[in-house]
């Protein structure tokens, strides 16, 4: 197969200040997670974002009632190489690919990370690939991050790209993820509201901001707990990155494993976050038949589980009461 390249359109973005004050470098680099400061900066330079037509200064403070238009540039094409990578496959038909991505992979070729990604393993695949935006390459419409393991729904085409991308939108894709969080949750049930967006002192991670971040939710139920930890599903409504950690580490229960936003020493010999991404429910492209698909903890978690059950002093217990989305 030869390979792909990715091609990527440029971005329109549109924000509607509601309060003002801010230099519109910051104020753009807080409401869009997925751009720094810098960046805008540079975007600015090039006359690429306005307010009614006209181009502002970096150290212009928004005022209330601006719309501000971004244009971000498409990145500079990415050559995909296909690459004989083993890959669970969970489901598959002529429009998607459900994978059970291992822990480690990265899912996108990115900065840093050109080989071995799920995309470069599905390039040599899945020969049925049509593409996306007339390129050989699949389409991805959401993420896990390299150390979360789990199910991931990828298109092979344009329409079940566009298909999948409404679902999600319209919040009608479930995503189900086992987690082993820090401490114990006394509630058996609860939800956690609270926005995310880029850290602005560290711009490569993100953070829960009181001003300026996207509204996410995350609901979740207590399955087990233990000495100083408890087992949760969770269930994120919206899909911001790194929304379960975050969101887990806001309210003083951080995943195990997580040395971003955990805790510095752990108490548990784990390599990564305790985060597997269990179940995944959403409509066939095809058909517009539900499925539903499950993926069981992998050996490294399970193993940790085994081992809080035993200290415990119990057998694993029979599977939780399963619950529609």
């Amino acid at each position: 197969m030869e390979q792909g390249i990715l091609y990527v359109m440029e971005q329109i973005i549109e924000l509607h200040v509601e309060q003002g004050g801010q230099r519109i470098d910051s104020y753009i680099a807080r409401a869009v997670p997925d751009l720094s400061r810098s960046f805008v900066q540079k975007l600015l330079d090039e006359g690429r974002i306005t307010i009614a037509d006209r181009v502002p200064k970096a150290s212009y403070k928004v005022e209330a009632g601006d719309v501000i238009t971004v244009r971000v540039p498409p990145p500079e094409p990415i050559a995909l190489q296909p690459e004989e990578i083993p890959l669970t496959i969970v489901y598959e038909d002529a429009d998607i690919v459900v994978v059970d991505k291992p822990a480690g992979m990265v899912v996108h070729p990115a900065h840093g990370h050109y080989s071995g990604t799920l995309v470069n393993a599905l390039l040599a695949r899945c020969p049925d690939l049509e593409g996306i935006g007339g390129e050989l390459r699949p389409g991805i419409v959401h993420r896990l991050d390299k150390d979360t393991s789990g199910l991931l729904v990828v298109a092979k085409n344009d329409r079940a790209y566009r298909y999948l991308q409404q679902q999600f939108k319209q919040r009608l894709v479930h995503k189900a993820y086992l987690a082993l969080a820090e401490g114990i949750l006394e509630a058996p049930r609860g939800v956690i509201e609270a926005p995310i967006g880029r850290d602005p002192q560290q711009r490569k991670r993100m953070a829960v901001l009181p001003h300026g971040g996207r509204e996410a939710r995350t609901e979740y139920r207590v399955l087990e707990t233990f000495a100083q930890h408890t087992l949760v599903e969770a269930e994120p409504v919206t899909g911001r990155t790194h929304q379960i950690r975050l969101h887990f580490a806001f309210i003083g229960h951080p995943i195990a494993g997580d040395r971003v936003y955990g805790f510095r020493k752990q108490r548990l010999p784990l390599q990564r976050q305790f985060l597997h991404a269990a179940r995944l429910a959403f409509t066939l492209p095809s058909s517009g038949q539900p499925v539903e698909f499950t993926s069981s903890l992998p050996h490294d978690l399970a193993a940790v589980l085994d081992s809080l059950r035993r200290e415990k002093g119990q057998l694993a217990p029979s599977p939780p009461t399963r619950e529609k989305f």
